[in-house]
């Protein structure tokens, strides 16, 4: 099994919208396998395909040693109480900052084996559910923040690039 690379921040790939999974075959569950193995070695706790550069609706989560793997997934709805969590993402590693959204969700999903579900959830699910569809709908998470505090994390993004290709060398 190959690995999968992560695009980086600001690769297009990280601002197009996905399409819908097509064929929920043994191809679908062998690239959700491909995407859990890149999201441990990032590391993270979410990853889209689109991440990896595949316009494809297709997330994976591991959350408490638990993974789940979302196709097609879609808010279906969200309360309108709000809650604040600091995110990051595995295409801009070393920053994150805190980002407020819907404290519960209803998410409309597919299976890998192509049954249609719904789920509810609340805390670090509700997160990372929003956070990865906001990815599938070609919405990075900085854009979420607001502008000031997009241009400070994108700063220090840069200067931990920088830093990190002088201590790698050419």
């Amino acid at each position: 099994m190959t690995e999968l690379a992560i695009r980086r921040y600001p690769d297009p790939a990280l601002a197009t919208v996905c399409r819908p999974v097509e064929r929920f075959d043994d191809g679908l569950r062998e690239l959700a396998d491909r995407l859990l193995a890149a999201m441990r070695a990032a590391p993270g706790i979410g990853i889209t395909a689109a991440h990896v550069g595949l316009p494809l609706r297709l997330v994976v989560i591991e959350l408490d040693g638990v993974v789940r793997f979302y196709a097609d997934p879609v808010v279906e709805w969200a309360s309108e109480e709000r809650a604040s969590h600091v995110e990051g993402s595995v295409s801009m590693p070393g920053v994150s900052d805190l980002v407020e959204r819907p404290a519960r969700v209803r998410v409309r999903f597919r299976h890998l084996d192509g049954r249609e579900d719904r789920e509810e959830a609340t805390g670090l699910l509700a997160v990372c559910l929003q956070h990865e569809i906001d990815q599938l709908d070609g919405i990075f998470w900085l854009q979420r923040l607001t502008r000031l505090r997009r241009d400070r994390t994108v700063r220090r993004y840069e200067k931990l690039q920088r830093a990190q290709s002088v201590r790698n060398g050419p």
